[in-house]
């Protein structure tokens, strides 16, 4: 007599029948569909022996409830997320979720490459220069109302140009004669020197600096020979075709001064009413 060949669940002969092994065990089918079959996560029924199975994010679904839960389109083939209402399609999801790059109205796909700013989406390739036109992609660029500019185009276009060079003014600088200037470009116009933060005054247009506007333009003191350049102290006396520096306006004789106070001309010299007396 053979030996018997038995479910091991409900003890009939497996002889001339189909039969499925759990762990080195022989079960009937109907056994094995109601003992170790998944349910179906979308239909709530088991997933017989003979259907086909899918598995996502430890669920289980037959192939046929394997499906967009809005377009109802099979997701066995296709790429798909996850909603909190089940699975979703690439296209639905897009339509629904995704955001549409306002220069083409198209969709920005998700993990495709993109641009957002100010409650905008781009697609990469969508957001250009104003100006140029060209792609800005990671690069720096410069909102003006709603346009985009790179940062070459818009300096060109709205910023300031230094009177000197001609080239744009993009931070610091300064401001002489209602023009700006580049601090490195605003330069005595004898010497070449810098004079941002420096001391220095006019002759005409032409800014200079002390040194160069003593030796070229301004007048000689008439008690000291040096030049009268209206800075540091500043305050000078005038009287015809001399100019003195106010401590250097004296008497020539007794060296009193005669600031605020009367005087005599006497050839080239000048006089208290003192000394002027005592002749």
């Amino acid at each position: 007599m053979s030996d018997r060949f038995d479910c091991k669940n409900c003890n009939e002969s497996l002889y001339g029948r189909k039969y499925i092994q759990v762990e080195a065990k022989p079960h009937c089918i109907s056994c094995y569909d109601r003992l170790h079959a998944n349910t179906c996560q979308e239909c709530k029924e088991v997933i017989g022996h003979n259907a086909k199975e899918l598995f996502y994010e430890d669920r289980y679904y037959h192939e046929h409830c394997f499906r967009c839960f809005r377009c109802d389109r099979s997701l066995a083939d296709e790429p798909f997320t996850s909603q909190d209402h089940g699975l979703v399609c690439s296209d639905c999801y897009c339509n629904e979720f995704s955001s549409k790059c306002v220069s083409c109205d198209k969709t920005v796909m998700p993990g495709s490459r993109m641009l957002e700013y100010d409650g905008s989406t781009w697609h990469e390739d969508c957001f250009t220069c104003h100006g140029c036109e060209k792609p800005i992609g990671a690069e720096a660029f410069i909102p003006d109302k709603n346009n985009y500019y790179c940062v070459p185009c818009h300096e060109g276009r709205f910023a300031p140009q230094c009177s000197h060079c001609k080239k744009a003014l993009t931070k610091g600088g300064l401001t002489y004669r209602d023009q700006v200037w580049h601090q490195e470009c605003f330069r005595c116009s004898g010497c070449e020197a810098p004079l941002a933060g420096q001391t220095f005054t006019s002759q005409g247009e032409a800014p200079f600096c002390v040194k160069c506007f003593s030796s070229l333009y301004a007048k000689k003191c008439s008690g000291c020979n040096s030049a009268i350049t209206g800075f540091g102290d500043g305050k000078y006396v005038s009287f015809e075709e001399r100019q003195w520096h106010q401590p250097c306006f004296k008497c020539s004789r007794c060296s009193v001064s005669l600031v605020g106070s009367g005087f005599f001309p006497d050839r080239d010299q000048i006089l208290c009413t003192d000394c002027n007396n005592d002749d």
